[in-house]
């Protein structure tokens, strides 16, 4: 069953983290894209569907973007005792597969998802050069299963707008995935 994500209101800060990276192991930080004019943090998962339906595309555009100053950060957050899929290990085979050229970073205790308010893969936010929520919500339209082509229009036309510094119109729709896998002691309330 499909999970919407929060809709966390525009304009809130980005939430400070240090994870390590599932390729290198090296930490990375929301303070090692200080320098970048836009940001994108996106909860993904190996073993998610509607992640694995938009994943290609999806590194696609975030290296088309990088050249204009788009940083992007990959999280998982997946309790992996009970989702061994998303690993880190998993989470190396899938960047190599999906040709991620960002760090893809794990969330072993869970707090940076529940600081950011993910509530599923892919749940996607966009800050501005002030590290201020800009953009939430969907890749586009392309569901596993509807036939809609898989084109990242809605994340592109917002990170068009974050990039010119101009506010990104609304209505953003939300982002519909598989649930963040919850250990039962980090269930969001």
């Amino acid at each position: 069953m499909a999970v919407n994500s929060f809709m966390v209101d525009l304009g809130t800060p980005a939430p400070d983290f240090s994870l390590p990276s599932a390729i290198t192991g090296d930490p990375v930080a929301l303070k090692d894209f200080a320098d970048s004019p836009a940001l994108l943090v996106a909860f993904l998962s190996n073993h998610c569907p509607y992640v694995k339906h938009v994943e290609k595309v999806f590194g696609e555009l975030a290296a088309s973007y990088a050249t204009k100053g788009l940083a992007v950060v990959g999280i998982s957050a997946n309790d992996v005792e009970n989702y061994p899929d998303d690993a880190p290990e998993r989470l190396a085979e899938q960047a190599h597969r999906a040709g991620f050229a960002f760090p893809y970073l794990y969330d072993a205790d869970q707090q940076v998802a529940l600081a950011y308010r993910a509530a599923c893969t892919p749940d996607l936010f966009l800050y501005d050069a002030d590290r201020k929520l800009a953009y939430r919500g969907q890749f586009d339209d392309s569901r596993p299963r509807n036939d809609t082509p898989v084109t990242g229009a809605d994340l592109a036309a917002a990170i068009d707008h974050v990039l010119a510094r101009t506010p990104v119109p609304e209505p953003h729709h939300p982002s519909s995935g598989c649930s963040i896998k919850w250990r039962p002691e980090n269930e969001p309330a």
